[in-house]
């Protein structure tokens, strides 16, 4: 079984290269130095979802809280999580441009612990992913990867009487 699951991830690699690949990687040199950290729990059953918080530093001292989201469908069924990621961000000029959605095509094939990587992209900007995490995944997804700013409530005080 493991030995299927080894050639069949070497297969879908094969496949999902081409397109990590086709991304532009080259920074500007006005672009910032935007890192990451996040975790992520999700599943998948044709269907793939899973959901986050992470944290953004960029090189010219903003931060942001983030929430991620990724949902997206293929030939996946699984369930994982990812408690370790990390990502870099390339042709970013403010922290407000890593808000929004990021395509991304992924080859999966990974039991009890696995590692991983993909590079998303949105327009200029792309995002080169990984992290390490817990669970079993199988197959080929095509995915949606939202990074949204964490909104904090706060709660009114009492109107004074």
């Amino acid at each position: 079984m493991r030995n299927s699951i080894k050639k069949l991830g070497a297969v879908i690699t094969l496949l999902a290269a081409p397109l990590a690949l086709s991304i532009p990687l080259a920074a500007q040199a006005d672009d910032l130095s935007c890192k990451m950290t996040f975790a992520t729990k999700g599943w998948s059953v044709l269907y793939k979802t899973a959901q986050g918080h992470g944290h953004v530093t960029c090189s010219n001292g903003q931060t942001a809280e983030v929430y991620i989201k990724t949902t997206g469908g293929g030939l996946v069924v699984g369930k994982s999580s990812i408690d370790d990621g990390h990502g870099d961000f390339s042709g970013v000029k403010d922290i407000s441009n890593i808000y929004g959605s990021y395509a991304a095509a992924e080859g999966e094939a990974g039991a009890v612990k696995s590692a991983a990587g993909t590079v998303v992209s949105k327009g200029e900007i792309n995002l080169a992913l990984s992290g390490t995490g817990r669970g079993w995944d199988l197959g080929i997804s095509f995915s949606k990867f939202t990074i949204s700013p964490v909104v904090h409530h706060t709660k009114a005080a009492p109107a004074a009487q």
